[in-house]
């Protein structure tokens, strides 16, 4: 038996491993990577490295062992992620494994915008395998703005359309830390988490924020949806995955990302990081 991570050299799957590595051996740990050569360094660590791609089902077959408990991390191609996912629980149904954790979006089913179509079928089709689950439904990372930072202050606007909405955002690491607690510990089988920060901001607070840490005038300009989106759109963003960030801000005035239920930090065994940390990290 071993513990699986797919996707593993991806932003988020990296971090999975690097918890694993912390709890577990290394002889323990496999991933499920498209390209060798990117996970030539798990390897030399004693991690066992299984080529696959969610393209191509056939290369599938050999990714998983009975027993193995497999954290699918979602697929970051919009549109395309429903047969990549029916692929990879299809083999991991073959192989016969112990657990499948899934990382989708915080509220599942009843999260009503855009991004979450495919997390929400991708579910479902957990459910239908009969598979041992525990879905990860993470909230929005810090990092989804953070990483942004540059542009805001060479403009000195957070630019956005979610009015007052509130986010409840978490580090990446905090999503990783829960993933590897579930796929470490006991009694999360056919669990649901919903998986956020502990504190929610809305984008004038963040705004805010980035004003205080780094001295420079920043403020949060409200534009309306169809300007957003031409603003995205303008900066190089492609126009369908523009659409669904417009959305996403939409669901945000709808107070879709705000939940601060506790999942997270009950996981993890402490506080999640504040997006005060993450500013000061990226702009260290």
């Amino acid at each position: 038996m071993s513990i699986v991570v797919t996707g593993a050299t991806g932003a988020l799957g990296r971090l999975v491993v690097e918890e694993l590595l912390n709890q577990v051996p290394a002889e323990h740990v496999a991933v499920v990577v498209r390209s060798k050569e990117k996970a030539a360094g798990l390897a030399e660590r004693g991690v066992e490295v299984r080529v696959a791609d969610y393209d191509a089902p056939e290369t599938l077959a050999a990714a998983f062992r009975s027993g193995d408990r497999v954290l699918l991390i979602s697929g970051n191609e919009v549109g395309r992620r429903v047969p990549q996912h029916t692929a990879v629980i299809g083999a991991a149904k073959a192989a016969g494994v112990a657990q499948l954790a899934y990382t989708g979006i915080l509220g599942g089913p009843e999260a009503d915008f855009d991004l979450a179509a495919e997390h929400k079928v991708t579910e479902q089709a957990i459910l239908d395998s009969g598979l041992p689950y525990t879905f990860l439904r993470n909230g929005w990372y810090h990092e989804n703005y953070t990483g942004q930072l540059g542009t805001v202050l060479e403009h000195g606007s957070v630019v956005g359309s979610a009015g007052g909405g509130r986010i409840a955002s978490a580090a990446r690491a905090d999503y990783a830390a829960a993933a590897a607690a579930v796929l470490t510990g006991e009694g999360h089988l056919n669990q649901v988490y919903e998986l956020s920060g502990d504190t929610a901001w809305s984008l004038a607070e963040y705004a805010a924020e980035i004003a205080a840490q780094s001295g420079k005038e920043v403020a949060y300009a409200e534009v309306p949806a169809d300007t957003h989106l031409s603003i995205l759109t303008g900066a190089g963003v492609p126009e369908g995955f523009a659409a669904i960030l417009v959305d996403v801000d939409a669901a945000i005035s709808r107070g879709r990302l705000a939940h601060t239920g506790g999942d997270l930090s009950r996981l993890i065994g402490r506080p999640t990081t504040p997006v005060a940390h993450a500013i000061a990290s990226a702009l260290a």
